[in-house]
């Protein structure tokens, strides 16, 4: 039984669950920006190149061939699909990460800032014990 209370610790523990949900919003997030990017980003990237779809474009290495019958139906040359190199679709996957890697960077960014200014804000120095305030009070009136 130790390793099943074991586990139900770990698995209820909040580092399990705050990974969980922060792989829902990265998901969620990565969604978004590949939204953004595709609705809004190559649209005008594509304007200022003079029209150029970007999801589009690709190297052609092989060119695709359709399937030829004859005049019974039966498949003379198969179909060859077209191979190619889209480098459209990379270019757009590239964009989407660098705008996840700089949101993500933002957002450690702030944490390492909030997490610096509690360890420079110096703990209230503690008040001294009743013991210590009367040795004080001693010190004070054998220099006078």
């Amino acid at each position: 039984m130790g390793f099943i209370k074991e586990f139900k610790e770990f698995a209820i523990r909040g580092n399990l669950v705050d990974t969980a949900v922060a792989f829902v919003m990265g998901a969620s997030f990565g969604k978004i920006v590949s939204a953004f990017v595709d609705g809004m980003v190559m649209p005008l990237v594509g304007m200022l190149t003079g029209g150029v779809d970007f999801s589009e474009k690709a190297l052609v290495l092989q060119k695709g061939i359709s399937e030829v019958k004859d005049a019974a139906g039966a498949v003379i040359t198969p179909a060859v699909a077209e191979v190619s190199v889209k480098y459209g679709a990379f270019l757009t996957a590239v964009i989407d990460f660098v705008i996840v890697a700089f949101a993500v960077f933002m957002v450690i960014k702030a944490i390492n800032r909030m997490k610096k200014k509690e360890e420079a804000a110096p703990a209230a120095a503690p008040e001294p014990s009743s013991t210590d305030k009367l040795l004080m009070e001693i010190r004070d009136s054998l220099k006078k």
